[in-house]
Parts: structure tokens; sequence; C-alpha cells
């Protein structure tokens, strides 16, 4: 089912053609008062309907709005220029919104591709591209696009891990939360086109770990965080070490033999990488 344009005319046009036919039926009525002809009441009845067929062709189209019209059953077209509007009557009219529409997804638990569970919703924009798809090819469009968006939401989830811990992976959920939107606008589209709906813009606005992992997982980030600044730290320590030994060594301060340099790069990585507070042990050399 597609959309196709409805017949119709000016409403004010419409307006006038009905003052006209009322005026027709009053002149038929005073007609067949002076003289009782049979004709003049025929007429009058006649246009009597014709003026309740016309009122119920009118019609009025909001902004960003669209009406699709059936007749007895059968499919008519759509009307989706706003104003004020004449056309068939006795028809079933059902409204149709145009305008962009948004939802917040509700919070999904699911399983990521390593099979973490994890909670994730959803911000969907979207919009009506074809009104007769989504009145007639399926029940209720906004349910159908609640429910199809989980369902998308679900399975592009389940695509990427949660984080590229040991970059294993290209794209993740946390890191690279652009081109999974993307993605998932893309599976969406495909989804919902059935229902005349063209999807703007989908993006992720909430991901966690589920509570029963959570801890662990947060362990687990602050353990890659403390190791990242150790080797931070242990780098420029060993920067620091050389410095001060080669620079001893060209100023020629003190002559360190091997042993010596050992027990002082020794003696300076324990005070630059320990985490509490070194205490000097000042040598006075020998008392014989």
């Amino acid at each position: 089912m597609r959309e196709k344009d409805m017949f119709r005319i000016n409403g004010f046009l419409g307006v006038l053609l009905f003052l006209l036919i009322g005026a027709a039926v009053v002149f038929s009525f005073r007609q067949f008062t002076l003289t009782e002809s049979p004709v003049s009441f025929v007429l009058a009845v006649i246009g009597v309907v014709v003026l309740f067929l016309l009122l119920s062709g009118f019609t009025v189209i909001q902004p960003n709005q669209a009406k699709v019209f059936t007749l007895f059953g059968r499919y008519l077209g759509v009307i989706k220029h706003e104003g004020f509007w004449l056309t068939i009557p006795l028809t079933i009219r059902k409204t149709v919104s145009l305008r962009v529409i948004n939802f917040n997804s509700d919070k999904l638990k699911v399983n990521d591709l390593e099979g973490n569970p994890i909670e994730i919703a959803a911000v969907v924009v979207y919009k009506v591209f074809d009104s007769a798809k989504a009145v007639f090819d399926v029940e209720n469009y906004k349910t159908f696009v609640h429910t199809q968006s989980e369902t998308g939401l679900r399975h592009i989830a389940s695509q990427y891990p949660y984080d590229n811990v040991n970059n294993d992976y290209e794209v993740s959920l946390r890191q690279h939360s652009d081109e999974v939107g993307d993605e998932l606008t893309k599976d969406l589209q495909k989804r919902l086109e059935l229902a005349g709906v063209e999807i703007i813009e989908a993006r992720i606005m909430h991901l966690a770990y589920s509570s029963e992992i959570a801890h662990a997982m947060l362990q687990r980030q602050q353990a890659k965080a403390v190791l990242a600044a150790r080797k931070v730290i242990v780098e420029g320590a060993v920067s620091m070490v050389k410095s001060a030994i080669d620079q001893l060594k060209d100023e020629g301060i003190v002559e360190l033999d091997e042993e010596k340099k050992a027990q002082m790069v020794n003696n300076l990585m324990v005070a630059i990488v320990s985490d509490k507070g070194s205490q000097p042990v000042i040598n006075t050399g020998s008392i014989y």
C-alpha cells in the first residue's frame, strides 16, 4: 500500500457551492408551497441530501499532518497539504502525524559479544514518510516502532563487546558510540520501512554493566588504570636514574663501579616508584 493523492477542491469554493445549493433548496421549497408541484418538492429533497453529503466532505489538514481516506472499505488516497478542503463525502479519515517523534527505549538487559550481561538503552528519532503504509501495513505504527527498536537494539548490542580491553576488536559499545549508533540506525531503517517510517537518528543513551558483574568489572578497570599508571612511573623513573648516573659520570663527581651503580639504581628506583615516602640513609663512611 502506497500513498496517492486524494481528490480535493478548495474548501471555500465548497462553501460557496454549499450556499448556492442551499439557496436552490429554499427556492424549491418556496415554489412547492406556492404551487404544490411535486417536481419542486423532489428537487428540494434532493438538494437537502446533497447539502448533507457536502457537509461530510469538508476537512481541515493541519501543518505536518496527513489524513488517509477510505470509502466503504476501499482506500481512496491521502491529503498531506495543509488547509481547508472539500473531498469525497462519507469517507472515513484516519489522521497521521508527520512530525518528528523521539522516544527513549526501556533499559534492556542483554549479553554483549563476549557474553557479559550489560544494560543498554537508546533514543530513537523518527517520522512517518508514507502515511498509507503506517495505517494499513501495520496494526499500530507507534507500537511497531517501539517493539522493533528494542529488537534492533538487542541485535546490535550482541554484535559488539562492551569494552575493547585488549584491543581485540575494532569497535566496542563504550568507545565507539557513533559507529554503533550508525549501525543501529541502518538496522532500524530496514526493520521499519515496512511501516512507512524513516529513522532520522538512533543513539545509545545508557550503557552499563549489569549489577551482578558491575563490581568485578570496576575492579578490572581500576587494575588496568593502576597498571597503566605504574608503567608511566617506571618509564619515568628509569629515565631519571639514567640521567642521574650519566650526569655524575660526565661531571666527574664520583666514580662508581658496577656494584655501586647497581646499588644506586636500586635505591633510586625504590625511592621513586614506592607509594610511600622513603627514609634517606646517610652513608658516613667507615669509622675505622
